[in-house]
């Protein structure tokens, strides 16, 4: 997991070509200005979900993790918490692995909690759990899906 400023996003582009798609998206696109939902950018490899939605309660969400994809989460609008776990330690999963949308929930605790404020993004890879979306306000962000497997 890396937490950093949007300003350093190229941080992001040492991890190969699929990266640097995303890394030239967010250079290039004027992120705070999409609509919600799923924008493509290179296929299934790369693309961008668009959230603009009110926060929950931490009891109210669980801990994910993905096989196939590493998530650019960029906050916006809003102050989210989010959690963080390292996917070896969890050991609670609340079902199999979806495949077909590459999410496996958990009822672990997440070891970590941190603020992601606007202009700052974190970085999840297939090995870290993560709790996203937790705010008593709204919440704009992006997440930008990178495929890694």
């Amino acid at each position: 997991m890396i937490l950093d400023s949007l300003k350093n996003a190229a941080i992001c582009s040492h991890w190969g070509s699929t990266f640097q798609k995303a890394i030239d998206f967010i250079a290039s696109t004027k992120i705070e200005e999409l609509s919600t939902g799923r924008h493509p950018i290179d296929g299934d490899d790369v693309f961008a979900l668009v959230f603009k939605e009110h926060g929950k309660a931490k009891g109210e969400s669980k801990l994910e993790t993905h096989r196939h994809y590493a998530d650019i989460q960029i906050v916006l609008a809003g102050t989210e918490q989010m959690g963080w776990k390292p996917l070896g330690s969890c050991i609670s999963p609340t079902g199999e692995h979806d495949s077909e949308k590459d999410i496996r929930f958990f009822n672990d605790e997440p070891d970590t909690w941190f603020s992601v404020n606007p202009g700052q993004l974190v970085l999840f890879f297939p090995e870290d759990g993560h709790l996203p979306m937790i705010s008593d306000g709204e919440i704009h962000k992006v997440v930008i899906k990178v495929a890694v497997r």
